[in-house]
């Protein structure tokens, strides 16, 4: 899937400094207690999510809400417990600790920046982990956690990037990326890399800038005189938002901007000066975009209207709750009534074919450990969509834009 889990969050803290340590005491959830089709006993699940603090996103709940009432539909009655991070490491920790010790939940939906730092504690107590690899390298080696949207290792180069680009006419890329998270700086060089293997250049390639900064004036003028007409990021979509202004006050030409984040409801609510700088600016997302009416974004269309308010675009969180929700009710179809947390586990690891909610369309990913570490999903597909005026619009030849990974080509953090 698109993965490109640059999400704000995810980047920006990744690299925090924590100390976290696992508590010792165990809680094992009755099996009797799991959901299964036909009336069984409602499950308690929880939910890892930042809801408060910088990296506050609390739309995901509207897509957990949406997932929860069409599994309802389908005869599995899910109750979920919020365990807020407050958009810290520490945050993390406390809140799945409460979730799994006092609150005695069977499986924990994780949508955060920073569930790396409660992966230890809820690996160490075998509890299920189904959600977003937005973080760090966790999803890929802990058998008890299993990522809706697959799992990528940012050391490798894939070819999308550079596809895009040619696709859009850009030559000369340029890059940004945080230094404070090793995931974004790989990030940033791997694009290049990705341009540079498809024969064009990159001659602005800067995966250290400082977080928490909002001076992108010198990187504008810094792409402007390397003559970059084409960039991606790995930063904020408030970062990107000042970065396209800054270049057209520069006088810069771009042939394509391609951001990570920003799609749907997120720009929609960000305010008229952002929906002025994303003019068209291209969006990938890791799932089909609504505009594309299949069956699986009508369905999805339809459980927001019926189990939310959410009447607009969905949001990349929102989207994320509601896959997520939809990849734990896909668990227990394939472990059977009353499972127990290993025998749950066990059965996510047999799935080698998973299409969240059907939004990825002919693509899918597995679970089995032997298929993880695949860099950027779902085949390295990219769904694509370009802002103008206030609609995404589809673009032609990129719903999806698939690539591979690049043999040979790997970048580093360091």
């Amino acid at each position: 899937m698109s993965r490109i889990r640059w999400s704000a969050l995810a980047l920006a803290l990744t690299a925090l400094l924590i100390a976290a340590g696992c508590s010792s005491s165990k809680s094992t959830p009755s099996a009797a207690g799991h959901t299964s089709a036909g009336g069984a006993p409602t499950i308690t699940v929880g939910v890892l999510t930042d809801i408060t603090g910088v990296g506050g996103s609390p739309t995901v709940l509207k897509g957990i809400q949406a997932g929860v009432g069409v599994a309802g539909s389908e005869g599995y009655r899910i109750k979920y417990v919020v365990g807020d991070t407050q958009s810290s490491p520490t945050g993390a920790l406390t809140a799945a600790q409460k979730l799994v010790e006092e609150d005695h939940v069977f499986a924990v939906i994780a949508i955060s920046g920073l569930t790396f730092a409660a992966a230890p504690f809820l690996t160490a107590h075998n509890v299920p982990v189904v959600g977003v690899a937005d973080d760090s390298t966790e999803w890929i080696t802990s058998r008890n956690m299993f990522s809706v949207i697959g799992t990528e290792d940012y050391s490798k180069v894939i070819s999308t990037y550079g596809e895009f680009f040619k696709g859009v006419g850009a030559t000369r890329i340029g890059t940004l990326g945080y230094s404070v998270a090793p995931s974004a700086k790989e990030a940033a060089k791997g694009a290049a890399v990705s341009a540079e293997s498809a024969g064009l250049s990159a001659p602005y390639v800067n995966p250290d800038f400082p977080f928490g900064s909002t001076n992108v004036g010198p990187v504008a003028i810094a792409m402007k005189d390397a003559g970059v007409n084409g960039f991606t990021t790995a930063v904020t979509p408030n970062i990107n938002y000042l970065l396209l202004t800054a270049l057209k006050q520069q006088g810069a030409t771009l042939k394509g901007a391609l951001l990570p984040t920003g799609y749907g409801g997120d720009l929609q609510s960000a305010g008229k000066a952002a929906q002025q700088a994303a003019q068209g600016v291209y969006f990938l997302t890791g799932q089909e975009p609504i505009e594309m009416h299949t069956a699986a974004t009508e369905a999805l269309q339809k459980a927001f209207r019926t189990y939310t308010d959410v009447s607009g675009d969905p949001t990349y969180s929102e989207y994320w709750g509601y896959e997520s929700v939809d990849g734990l009710v896909t668990g227990f179809k394939a472990a059977g009534s009353h499972p127990s947390q290993k025998s749950f586990i066990d059965a996510m690891l047999s799935i080698r074919s998973y299409n969240p909610a059907g939004l990825y369309g002919d693509q899918s990913i597995g679970f089995a450990m032997d298929q993880r570490g695949q860099a950027a999903g779902v085949n390295n597909c990219f769904w694509i969509t370009q802002y103008a005026g206030d609609t995404f619009h589809l673009v032609p030849g990129m719903d999806p834009l698939c690539g591979s990974i690049i043999p040979g080509k790997t970048v580093s953090s360091s």
